[in-house]
């Protein structure tokens, strides 16, 4: 018997062949059995009946236990019985899919059950066939209830008997699908018509079933319980990717993205609840390896960066690349397949069955189509992710080791650049990568295959494609040269916004708002320049790509007629379908090659930064232990900042034994500063030699202080000993700062310790330093902030009391305290001219005795005035309290119950709202702007539909006999051109809507942060608002023009192909609405996760920024506290808590492609199945072709509009965060017209303060409790009081930088509550407590708007001491001032504050601790050019050291926001005061020491 009379042979007997033979082998037997349509049936049955057999018995069972367990009332059957309170229940994807399917199962099996008894024909095969049907509808329905069960027991596992019939089942549909295959193969015609259907059942059922064999194996019914918060809560470790342990099958299909999905969608997802990365993908991971793989010195790589990342990712970018082969190998199939398609409807087929074939081809390539092209995406986003993380980390590392030349260098804004740019470029990179090697693999094959249709006119595509690749080529050059001058511009517009925001306060007490605004746009102005050329040479090739296909086809088509080249319908559509192939790599191609030379410029930028120079670790010897008894030894040394410049210190020879007090004095600019330098390591050693014994601790002469707690920033990684604690609290003077503030230690300091006064910003980092319990202390000038009080205090209690054992080294310009140190350092010009002990040093006359001679003269007035009021002294101690300078607590104090002053950053939840997208897209030009763009865009689609239709109907079989070449290539041409000319426009009109929007939206920010209050700046870390400026203003400038252009193109031919497919397919249109709405579904589900992702990425990103920035700004102190590796481990912690959201956003997104492009390619394949199975009266072959031709790209067409307008939602929260800092609630305004006070305004400067009170924020304490006082004009008057007392919140409402809460301030008879705060301030002159210097020359510092001549500068240098400092210098006005003014001493700095207020000569002065960083030689000096050159000026002065204000006409002493005293010092000093108690204080503090 033949196997293939078996296969339709309808019997369950074993007959006789033609032959007369039976089976005779064992082989044929089992061909019989296994492969036979009724032995097959009789088989699964039998199963099917074994399986009820053994559910029927377990019910039984069951059942019977129950009546039996009656008389028993305490059995544990009853207890299970009775309904007890459960946890809720969830169910997972597998769960309803096992329901789902055995439900699908039983009605399909009913249906053909049904068709079986009322259509077979032979009564034996209807009996046989209808009963099978019916028993396997039977066991799937018990199977559907048994599994309904399953959930209200809350069982975890199904039963082994389940398990087992679907692996049985799995195997014998195993042998239907093979059976019915080859009997679809061999074409032979049964009795039985159904059989057919049967068979294409049993080849649907194949995958069906698959998914019950996996259920099977992993046993679980994804039924699980969900207890209370507290029960289920895991632990951060706990709490890993799921990916990390998922199985093959649900890393091949994303179901690891299940759980967090669900999350998503349920409720907006919060950071806690976004799993960590797997163990190999974190930031130390990657980072341990690439330092690893980084050359060795003697390998001599050019590009060290590119060459290590190489070695550490070679294997992933191996891996992507036999992705991106095995999806372009299957992609033309689709192509390949649409002339056997069109053979078929024809009427040319070699069997009835050829179109099954057909569909399962289909069906086979656009699944490995979809598979392959998603896991390629996502694992090279995957890589990109590894990259951008290894990078990151690798670039923060390096910034803790830069030397102070390369810092300066680089700058802030370059490295956060380096970070948040360069890094992501990279990162983007990857996805392009392998297209630069493979389009010309993927045009080779498709031009193969063109020339077996299209033979000799192949050459005319080829022709045309190198023309493409020649424009491609020039452009992409130009494109590269765009974008790095754009980068450029960005990082200069990012230096110059970083400078601006960090000195706001500045800026604002001078007036200067106007000018750095117009600064940030001079560089946004070029940054723009260059952005346009960019955006519009970029849309060219975009267009010229886009109109590739038809200008080809136009001139191929052509070229095929003039050499008498049959076009039908096969060959013109198959050649359309590969155009359209083409077009993806044509248009990917210039864009990876503008990415590559993207990431070539990253590349080098991240080499010359990772190539700097960086501190030699062996500058300084470090020993443990001091065996000689000296911890610090300089011998010979010579010293620069920098590798090229001159020598700063020059011949430092000296010693400090271990447990000596040594101090380092000298007159400003000496190099005081420099000499703790060169002991950290931190200056370039020229020769000579540094030994240190022991760890090291340092206080900065400008306080370094972290954005967090008060007790985070003094413990600065330790943990915590309370007693050590509270002891380090008492001994530097913090314990009633801490009383006064409603959180005490835990309350939250703002970025650079904005809302701390300057005595407390001291007073914390020298309690840092003292927590640290090092061996050797370097202070720099840690008096300059504080009273004369709490100095002695410190000395008495710190310095010399838990201090007395360690060895410490102190700059300063206190005399008072010199007789009390073993050792002094006096310096000149970088170098010690004098050393020794006070008593010695003072016999040897010369630099230290100029010193205390002028410090003595300052104390004259002092003493003299101190002499006959000792008695009298009350003690200010007693009767004084502590509120705040800049009031730490007051100023800033947020609502009761949190102590958190900056908040957590903003952000939406839920979609993007279409306000934000209606503010985007009518912002530039309205309405009308919208409009025309989307009539361009539907005009252009049917353009290109309109010359397909064309193409379709002069091939048509019918139009074989009229056709007339000429009049179709000039129609085509025509139709082709006039598409072109649309496209152009729509493209051009989008980038000029986007650029101009992009302007818009930068000038509201830009001039709402400058309107903004102090408290927001106080608030708000920069880095929140330089996220803002560099990541989504690029968005907004780059990305979403482009995308939007890319969504509406996309969807537009969406629309196109599915009115082509459902026009000749009709049928088809029944699946549009479920097609529809499970698109729409699947667009909701994933986006209500990847929005939320997205958002998260977005604020995990600006903690990176604002670490980096902070620990740069601070390197020196983490340096000298040898923490590197802690902040290394922070910055990894944020890097990581970062990636979370990366790899979930690619993830999420690869979840849903996946999932919409297979249900794209099941549309095709339904329609592709209509064509074949419509009669051919119906269908046309040259519609199948136009049809297929157009079907083939829905599936990709459809991911990528829904996935892209997700992309623009996405990068929509970008406007909409830019939006959130637009309406920031602005100050008083700059100027009112109607308002304007007199031009020379003030001219007396007289002050009448009535009744004024001030609060940093309503519902908080007042700070200015009620003051009402009279200032005459011309006055000095001195402001004193305790630490933190309110004097400079004096000041700031005097500037508005905090308006009064009551009364009034009336100057010269003139309110100013009730002017412009521009007119008022450019009116007053103040030199603050910190002096601030901004990046450029010693001319834009002193006079920034350009208002003075050279010779008033000149003269304003030499009245501030400076004249003869810049004039040596080889630039003089033009000498270089870098960031933050680093390249001068901080008595530098405030020497040139000065000189500004001198050039701008106002009436009303005001100094805020003005020569609080000068030697008394020096102050004198400014005391003295002051009272000169402002004597008829009134000049309210704040000051800690009392020598200055004693020659004040009256003294202002404010204690706890009230003005207790105000009179002359003289007055004063005749009866018991505050005052008093504060000069006898500071005459006899040397002596109490």
């Amino acid at each position: 018997m033949a196997s293939a009379s078996w296969l339709t042979s309808f019997s369950c007997t074993v007959v006789q062949s033609s032959k007369g033979a039976y089976p005779s082998t064992i082989s044929q037997w089992l061909q019989f059995i296994f492969l036979s349509p009724c032995p097959q049936r009789a088989l699964l049955s039998s199963i099917d009946l074994l399986f009820l057999l053994l559910v029927i018995s377990f019910a039984a069972q069951k059942l019977y236990s129950k009546f039996t367990a009656q008389e028993r009332p305490g059995s544990d059957l009853n207890q299970l019985l009775i309904e007890k309170k459960r946890a809720r229940l969830e169910t997972t994807i597998w769960f309803k899919l096992s329901l789902i399917l055995s439900v699908l199962f039983a009605l399909i099996c009913i249906v053909f059950c049904v068709l079986s008894f009322t259509t077979s024909k032979q009564s034996q095969w209807k009996l046989t066939n209808g009963l099978f049907w019916l028993v396997h509808a039977v066991t799937h329905s018990v199977i559907a209830i048994l599994i309904i069960h399953e959930k209200r027991f809350e069982a975890a596992r199904h039963p082994l008997t389940l398990r087992l019939y679907w692996a049985a089942n799995f195997v014998i549909i195993c042998l239907f699908t093979v059976s019915g295959i080859i009997r679809l193969i061999s074409a032979k015609e049964t009795a039985e018509p159904n059989l057919r259907f049967n068979d294409i059942v049993f080849i649907v059922f194949l995958p069906l079933s698959m998914v019950f064999l996996y259920i099977a194996i992993e046993g679980s019914t994804g039924i699980t319980m969900t207890r209370t918060a507290q029960e289920i809560e895991p632990s951060n470790e706990s709490n890993v990717t799921a990916y990390a342990s998922a199985s093959a099958l649900s890393k091949l299909f994303w179901f690891w993205m299940n759980p967090l999905l669900k999350k998503g969608y349920v409720a907006p997802l919060v950071i806690d609840q976004v799993p960590s990365l797997s163990p190999e993908h974190r930031a130390a991971a990657r980072l341990a390896i690439f330092e690893s793989k980084w050359p060795k010195p003697h390998e001599r790589i050019e590009h060290p960066v590119q060459a290590t990342l190489i070695r550490c990712f070679w294997k992933d970018i191996r891996f992507t690349g036999f992705l991106a082969v095995i999806r372009i190998s299957v992609m033309f199939m689709g192509p390949a397949l649409i002339q056997s398609f069109i053979d078929y409807t024809s009427g040319k087929r070699s069997s009835s069955y050829e179109g099954y074939y057909l569909i399962l081809s289909l069906m086979f390539a656009k699944f490995f189509e979809v598979l392959t092209t998603h896991h390629f995406n996502f694992h090279s986003q995957k890589l990109g992710m590894l990259i951008r993380c290894t990078l990151i980390t690798s670039i923060y590392k390096k910034g803790l080791k830069l030397s102070s030349s390369a810092r300066q260098a680089h700058g802030i804004g370059q490295i956060v650049n380096y970070m948040a740019v360069d890094a992501q470029q990279l990162s983007d990179m990857m996805l392009q990568l392998h297209a630069i090697w493979l389009t010309p693999f993927q045009v080779a094959i498709a031009f193969g295959l063109l020339y077996a249709y299209l033979r000799a006119a192949v050459a005319a595509a080829a022709v045309g494609l190198l023309a493409v690749f020649l424009f491609v080529f020039l452009t992409t050059k130009n494109n590269n040269r765009f974008m790095m001058q754009l980068m450029m511009g960005r990082d200069s517009r990012m230096k110059a916004t970083n400078e601006m925001l960090n000195n706001m306060r500045v800026i604002k007490f001078q007036a200067w708002e106007k000018h750095f605004q117009n600064r940030v746009l001079t560089f946004r102005g070029i940054e723009f320049k260059w952005l346009t050329k960019f955006m519009y040479s970029v849309s060219a090739t975009m267009l010229v790509m886009g109109s590739s296909p038809a200008v080809i086809s136009t001139i191929t088509f052509g070229f095929a007629i003039l050499l008498g080249i049959r076009l039908d319908a096969g060959t013109v559509f198959t050649a359309m379908s590969l155009f359209r192939l083409v077009q993806e790599p044509i248009r990917t191609f210039p864009q990876s090659l503008i990415s590559l030379s993207q990431a070539v410029i990253s590349l080098g930028r991240l080499d010359r930064f990772m190539l700097s120079g960086e501190l030699k670790e062996d500058s300084v010897e470090r020993e443990e232990v001091c065996d000689n008894g000296i911890a610090v030894e300089v011998r010979d040394g010579s010293f620069s900042w920098e590798d090229e410049e001159g020598v700063v210190l020059k011949d430092l020879n000296f010693n400090v034994r271990k447990g000596e007090l040594t101090a380092v004095v000298g007159i400003v600019g000496s190099g005081k500063s420099s000499i703790l330098a060169s002991v950290l390591g931190e200056m370039h050693k020229i020769s000579g030699r540094v030994r240190v014994c022991g760890t090291t601790a340092y206080v900065a002469q400008t306080s370094w202080i972290q954005n967090g707690t008060i007790e985070e920033n003094i413990l600065f990684g330790l943990p915590m000993d309370r007693n050590r604690y509270r002891e380090v609290i008492r001994v530097c003077c913090l314990e009633k700062d801490l009383e006064m503030m409603e959180f005490r230690d835990q309350t939250e300091i703002g970025e650079r310790g904005i809302n701390l006064s300057g005595g407390q910003k001291q007073r914390i980092q020298l309690a840092r330093a003292v927590y640290q319990d090092c061996d050797v202390y370097l202070l720099d000038d840690v008096f300059s902030a504080v009273d004369a009080h709490t100095g002695s205090e410190i000395f008495k209690e710190c310095v010399r009391g838990i201090l007395r054992d360690k060895t410490v080294i102190l700059v300063t310009h206190q005399v008072d305290f010199l007789h009390n140190v073993d050792l002094i350092l006096v310096m000149r010009d970088g170098m010690i001219v004098q050393s020794g002990k006070y008593s010695d040093l003072l016999s040897s006359g010369t630099d230290f005795e100029a010193l205390v001679a002028a410090h003595e003269t300052s104390m004259e007035s002092v003493e003299n005035s101190t002499a006959e009021t000792v008695e009298n002294r009350p003690l200010l101690r007693k009767s004084s309290s502590i509120n705040g300078e800049n009031n730490a607590v007051d100023k800033l104090s947020p609502n009761k119950g949190s102590s958190k002053l900056i908040q957590d950053e903003e952000r939406e939840t839920g979609r993007v709202s279409w306000e934000v997208y209606k503010v985007y897209c009518t912002e530039a030009f309205g309405w009308w702007g919208v409009a025309v763009v989307l009539g361009l865009a539907f005009a252009g689609q049917l353009s290109s539909m309109s010359s397909d239709y064309w193409l379709s109907y002069e091939t048509s079989d019918e139009n074989a006999e009229s056709f007339d070449p000429s009049l179709f290539i000039t129609v085509y041409a025509i139709l082709a051109c006039v598409s072109l000319v649309l496209v152009a426009f729509r493209s051009f009109g989008i980038i000029l809507l986007g650029l101009k929007t992009a302007t818009v939206f930068f000038s509201q920010i830009l001039n709402c942060i400058l309107h903004a209050p102090m408290s927001f700046f106080d608030t708000t870390p920069s880095g929140r608002i330089l996220s803002r400026a560099s990541n989504d203003q690029t968005n907004i400038d780059l990305f979403i023009p482009i995308f939007m252009e890319s969504s509406l193109v996309l969807y537009f031919a969406v629309f196109g192909i599915i009115v082509i497919i459902c026009q000749y397919s009709w049928p088809t249109a029944f699946f549009l609405i479920p097609l529809g709405w499970l698109n729409v579904w699947y667009r909701g589900y994933f986006l209500s996760s990847s929005r939320e992702l997205t958002r998260l990425d977005a604020i995990t990103k600006a903690p990176i920024i604002h670490h980096f920035s902070e620990s740069i700004t601070g390197v020196t102190t983490i340096r000298s506290f040898r923490k590197q590796e802690l902040f290394c481990d922070e910055n990894i912690k944020r890097v990581n808590a970062n990636l979370c959201m990366d790899f979930y956003n690619n993830g999420s997104k690869e979840w849903l492609g996946f999932r919409l492009e297979l249900l794209g390619s099941i549309f095709l394949c339904i329609s592709a199945l209509f064509m074949i199975l419509l009669p051919s009266s119906i269908i046309n072959p040259a519609t199948v072709g136009l049809s297929l031709s157009y079907g083939l790209s829905l599936n990709s067409a459809l991911f990528w509009a829904i996935y892209v307008s997700c992309f623009i939602e996405n990068k929509m929260v970008s406007v909409e965060r830019i939006k959130q800092f637009s309406i920031i609630p602005s100050e008083a305004a700059w100027r009112i017209e109607h308002k304007l006070p007199p031009p020379n305004w003030p001219t007396r400067g007289d002050v009448h303060l009535q009744d004024l009170l001030v609060r940093y924020r309503p519902n908080t304490p007042l700070v200015l409790k009620g003051i009402t006082l009279s200032i005459h004009g011309g006055e000095k008057i001195g402001v004193v009081g305790r630490t933190g007392s309110g004097k400079s919140t004096l000041v700031q409402v005097f500037f508005r930088l905090v308006e009064p809460s009551g009364g009034k301030i009336i100057v010269d008879g003139i309110d100013i509550g009730t002017l412009g705060l521009h007119d008022l301030r450019s009116r007053f002159g103040i030199i603050p407590q910190e002096p601030v210097l901004f990046e450029g020359t010693v001319r834009s510092n002193v006079d920034p708007i350009g208002q003075y001549t050279d010779e008033e500068i000149w003269q304003s240098l030499e009245r501030c001491q400076l004249k003869d400092v810049i004039a040596a210098k080889p630039d003089k006005l033009d000498a270089s001032v870098v960031a933050n003014g680093d390249n001068w001493s901080v008595g530098q700095r405030q020497l040139l504050c000065l000189g500004r207020v001198m050039l701008k000569r106002s009436q009303l002065l005001f100094m805020d601790e003005a020569t609080a960083s000068v030697d008394s030689q020096t102050d004198a000096v400014i005391q003295k050019i002051i009272r000169e050159d402002f004597t008829t000026c009134t000049i309210i002065s704040i000051a800690h050291r009392i020598p200055t204000v004693m020659d004040c006409d009256r003294v202002l002493v404010i204690d706890a926001g009230l003005a207790k005293e105000f009179d002359k010092p003289s007055k004063l000093l005749e009866r018991p005061s505050l005052f008093g108690g504060l000069v006898q204080e500071y005459a006899s503090r040397s002596t109490d020491l």
